[in-house]
Parts: C-alpha cells; sequence; structure tokens
C-alpha cells in the first residue's frame, strides 16, 4: 500500500494551492483520510481530516480557509488551501486510515511521503 501526494510548491501570501493524495495497492477499505504538516523545528500537527461519510475536522488555524475533501471512488483526498500564510509553510502529509486485504499489510494509518508548501510573504 502506497500513499501519493502532490501539488506543493511555493505561493505568494493569499495565494492558493490544492493538494491531492492517492492511495494505491491491494487495499479493501479506507476509513479516515487527512493532513497533518510539520513546519521547521516544530512538530507535525493536524490539519483536516474527513471520514469516509464525508465528516470533517479542521486545526482552528486553517478553519475558513483551507477545506479537504475526498473521491472515494479512487481513494484520494485533496486540501483545497487558500488565503496562505507565510505560516502555513511546512511539508504536508497526508494520511489514511486504512485495511489491506487479508496477508497484504497492516491495517492502521498508512502516511504518504510528504509534499512542501512554501508560502511567501
Amino acid at each position: 500500500v502506497q500513499l501519493q501526494a502532490s501539488g506543493g510548491g511555493l505561493v505568494q501570501a493569499g495565494g492558493s494551492l490544492r493538494l491531492s493524495c492517492k492511495a494505491s495497492g491491494s487495499i479493501f477499505n479506507i476509513k479516515d483520510m487527512g493532513w497533518y504538516r510539520q513546519a521547521p523545528g516544530r512538530q507535525r500537527e493536524l490539519v483536516a481530516t474527513i471520514t469516509i461519510t464525508g465528516l470533517t475536522n479542521y486545526a482552528d488555524s486553517v478553519k475558513g480557509r483551507f477545506t479537504v475533501s475526498r473521491d472515494n471512488a479512487r481513494d484520494t483526498v485533496f486540501l483545497q488551501m487558500t488565503s496562505l500564510r507565510p505560516e502555513d509553510t511546512a511539508v504536508y502529509y497526508c494520511y489514511a486510515d486504512l485495511v489491506p486485504h487479508l496477508g497484504r499489510g497492516t491495517p492502521g494509518d498508512h502516511w504518504g511521503q510528504g509534499t512542501l508548501v512554501t508560502v511567501s510573504s
């Protein structure tokens, strides 16, 4: 099972970016998906999560600016980021709480490789 994130880059403050993360491999089902981020010198923190039924949860710092969504048919989670601020600069990691097909992996959280978002002032 693999998670492949994409969409990071350099953007000016006030701009927008859209991150994508696709899970692939022998997957039976995916429960929660979402995004965390880690800025230099700081601990990894939750950004947003979404359940299989579409219930969402956001960090207070991104509420009203970021939107998490998912395409269950394509095992993909998205993060639409608007009104970006320099303090949003971080490596963004996607995750999926999933169950592989029997014998094809370990159930639980699986992580993508991270994608760098840099917001210039």
